[in-house]
């Protein structure tokens, strides 16, 4: 079990990507807190890894509140003693032309996924160097944090920015043991994914077949979507990383759609 004895806390942890990682972390023997803006749908997954004999907690947090980030992050260390991996997960999707989005958009499209991986990390990193066990950061990516696409520019803005906030925090956290890094995933067929298909239509004036063809899929080897699991196991491999040998990091999980 490669993550036995550790804690994990994983944002946006209640549904889709974040889910499926926080149910492999378990399965590796991790401790995870499900923390999530729905706590009734935490409470599922926490309730699904109980089952399987692995402890967890459900966590309320709306990343970009401080006060709900450090009290998510404080109940994790009262319930098991402390914290070894962040995913930070969380995030949304807004598509529009540059000139349709409101200020509003913008702000909210980088609070969830900057300001969120910011907070976190904030409250989780000192707890990490302080433990003398180290730790690992993960931030969830994208695809574009490498490149752009048409209608997602503050998304494209936000998964770019993880890519350098990773870099900061691998070198202020190498002398304790703390690595960070980047996942960073194709099109995943999730809820939020499906949701994009109709609104991309719309705005592009094509089909939904369409979209999935030749705008979601163009680029990869094989015209097939990346699957949870496949995220999940790119950040397993990221958590149970032993040394500083792999840190300030990405890795593109993505049916060849990007090639470094």
């Amino acid at each position: 079990m490669k993550l036995k004895g550790k804690t994990a806390i994983v944002t946006g942890a209640a549904s889709g990507i974040g889910k499926e990682i926080a149910l492999t972390f378990a399965r590796e023997g991790a401790k995870v807190a499900i923390a999530d803006l729905n706590k009734a749908a935490a409470d599922v997954t926490v309730d699904e890894i109980r089952r399987s004999g692995t402890e967890s907690i459900g966590v309320a947090m709306d990343v970009c509140d401080e006060d709900a980030v450090n009290s998510g992050v404080a109940a994790t260390v009262e319930a098991f003693g402390g914290v070894d991996i962040l995913v930070s997960n969380a995030g949304i999707q807004i598509v529009h032309p540059i000139e349709q989005f409101s200020y509003a958009e913008w702000k909210k499209m980088l609070a969830i996924h900057l300001d969120g991986a910011f907070l976190t990390t904030r409250a989780c990193l000192p707890l990490m160097c302080k433990s003398g066990r180290g730790g690992s950061i993960i931030y969830m990516g994208s695809v574009h944090s490498k490149e752009a696409s048409k209608l997602k520019a503050p998304y494209v803005t936000a998964k770019h920015g993880l890519l350098g906030l990773a870099r900061v925090v691998a070198k202020e956290g190498a002398s304790y043991g703390v690595h960070a890094n980047v996942v960073c995933p194709g099109f995943v067929r999730t809820p939020l994914v499906d949701q994009q298909i109709p609104e991309q239509a719309r705005e592009l004036g094509i089909t939904e077949a369409e979209v999935i063809k030749n705008v979601m899929l163009k680029d990869t080897v094989d015209g097939e979507f990346t699957t949870v699991e496949d995220v999940a196991q790119a950040s397993l491999f990221f958590a149970a990383f032993p040394n500083n040998a792999l840190t300030g990091q990405s890795l593109v999980v993505s049916h060849g759609w990007f090639m470094e």
